[in-house]
């Protein structure tokens, strides 16, 4: 399923226009705001000898503004459920990306991944370092240096700001004039498909817009450079982003092929290709070759299982990979979930038992033991395969998450509340794992964090409305303690401060 204009909607639009007007909604977040996933990037030595464009782009667009457009572009993407919303997934791409955007020069600078479903390949970054990656991209990368080399790619755009300096350039422009150039890039950024793009380009002014579809060449090879470097300060091998180029030009149709380089979301040449590999061969060289890690081969196949159509049954390819290739781990692993989505969990949890045994150290298939055994009705065997997971693996995010799942379908609800609250105490949750928590906390019987929870959720999406009324209604709660009944109260109060504060300042212009 690709991502289409939909996802785009009026009132969206009329968001983008307000926020590029340096009009901050009044559904915008406070400067605490939880966000999905978001890596703080330490600051790092310069590297790279590249331009400063933080002071032309912020004439027009702050970075506080293009968080707001990339969340509100999140949040309509996880309401379209074109998010893959899977915690093993989501928590391996963002390590991931984090040990790249660790290498950003710019310190404030916050990253988010998540994967799309969509068996189109492509990957795109939107304000606020907001950065998405199809499914199809993994299952098309050969080595986990080329999944790396995308991401590096992305954050590149995302240092160097380009969005906001596309928006720059178009200064003269009315505002609501550059907020359909916005959407438009958007679409044609997010769905992979150039005549989205071009469509809503056309409506907005037509060829005068046409460099700002998606990014330019000169863009383009800027956020290969940037990228190609962090990737080997993150120590994966920097030749990656060149493999997965050549990749996809060897992948690319005829129809794909007629559309102009410039109008393509990632335009692949040879002299691209050549490029990037000429920049990788000039980085000093590592003295071991690096190798992907286990995580790598599972979460492909993870996905993989993950993202086939709900009526496809996947066991025929398992078993036809399997006699060509090997019994690997993770073709082995890939059987198993096929086994678990085609109703079969007893069979997947007998073999996951059999690969545990032999691979101790690997979370992923502990995960999918737990949840096999849970499927097969083996409730007990199940949580006892995550409490040992989590004692191996403590304050792990999948193996967490997981383990309170279950623990809910065991109808222990107080506990999962209580795993949850330790794990996000020390660690940033996703809005899907916000959400899980309020849930647990209103099985449990805990009203008033159950509201307090679905008030975070709703942050962490920039519904500041929507927060301030579950507050509200935590507040009514007649069983709160002192110190809960303060914390509710202090944080509704933040929020309406934040509130009061913007419409003085849209009231003073």
């Amino acid at each position: 399923m690709s991502l289409s204009t939909r996802c785009i909607t009026p009132a969206l639009a009329a968001a983008v226009a307000l926020a590029l007007g340096r009009i901050v909604l009044a559904q915008e977040a406070v400067n605490t705001e939880p966000a999905p996933v978001a890596t703080t990037v330490p600051a790092a030595p310069a590297a790279l000898n590249l331009p400063d464009m933080g002071s032309g782009a912020n004439a027009l667009i702050s970075r506080k503004d293009e968080f707001q457009i990339g969340r509100m572009m999140v949040r309509n993407l996880r309401d379209e459920n074109q998010i893959l919303e899977d915690p093993e997934a989501t928590e391996y791409l963002q390590d991931i990306g984090s040990r790249i955007g660790a290498q950003a020069q710019e310190g404030e600078q916050t990253f988010n991944f998540f994967f799309i479903r969509d068996k189109n390949v492509n990957a795109f970054a939107l304000p606020g370092g907001f950065i998405g990656a199809n499914t199809g991209l993994l299952l098309l990368t050969n080595n986990e240096s080329e999944l790396a080399g995308v991401m590096a790619h992305e954050i590149g755009h995302v240092v160097q700001r380009h969005i906001a300096r596309a928006i720059q350039a178009q200064n003269r422009n009315s505002i609501p004039m550059m907020a359909a150039m916005l959407g438009a890039i958007l679409i044609g950024v997010a769905s992979g498909n150039p005549n989205a793009a071009i469509g809503g380009v056309s409506m907005a002014q037509g060829a005068a817009m046409q460099q700002q579809i998606n990014f330019t060449r000169m863009e383009e090879s800027e956020a290969d450079r940037v990228g190609i470097g962090y990737l080997a300060a993150a120590e994966f091998d920097p030749s990656g982003m060149a493999g997965f180029f050549g990749a996809i030009g060897r992948g690319q149709s005829a129809s794909y092929n007629d559309i102009p380089d410039l109008l393509k979301t990632h335009p692949v040449s040879a002299l691209r290709v050549a490029e990037a590999r000429a920049r990788a061969s000039q980085l000093p060289q590592r003295s071991s070759k690096k190798h992907d890690t286990v995580s790598y081969a599972l979460i492909r196949e993870r996905v993989r299982v993950l993202s086939a159509d709900s009526d496809t049954d996947m066991r025929p390819y398992y078993v036809r990979m399997r006699s060509n290739s090997g019994d690997s781990l993770a073709l082995r692993y890939g059987a198993a979930l096929a086994d678990i989505k085609a109703a079969d969990p007893a069979k997947a949890a007998g073999d996951l038992q059999t690969l545990m045994k032999s691979n101790p150290e690997v979370t992923l298939v502990h995960t999918a033991l737990g949840e096999a055994q849970m499927a097969a009705g083996q409730k007990e065997q199940a949580l006892a395969t995550f409490a040992k997971a989590l004692d191996l693996f403590p304050r792990n995010v999948p193996v967490t998450v997981r383990y309170a799942e279950a623990l809910m379908q065991a109808e222990q609800p107080a506990k999962a509340h209580q795993l949850l609250l330790d794990l996000f105490n020390n660690t940033q949750p996703t809005p899907a794992q916000i959400r899980l928590t309020a849930l647990a906390a209103s099985a449990a019987g805990e009203t008033g964090d159950a509201y307090y929870y679905m008030a975070e959720y709703h942050l962490s999406s920039g519904d500041l409305m929507l927060a301030t009324q579950q507050l509200d209604l935590a507040l009514t709660d007649p069983h709160l303690t002192d110190v809960q009944r303060k914390r509710y109260f202090a944080r509704r109060e933040e929020i309406r401060d934040h509130l009061r504060e913007q419409r003085l300042q849209r009231g003073g212009r």
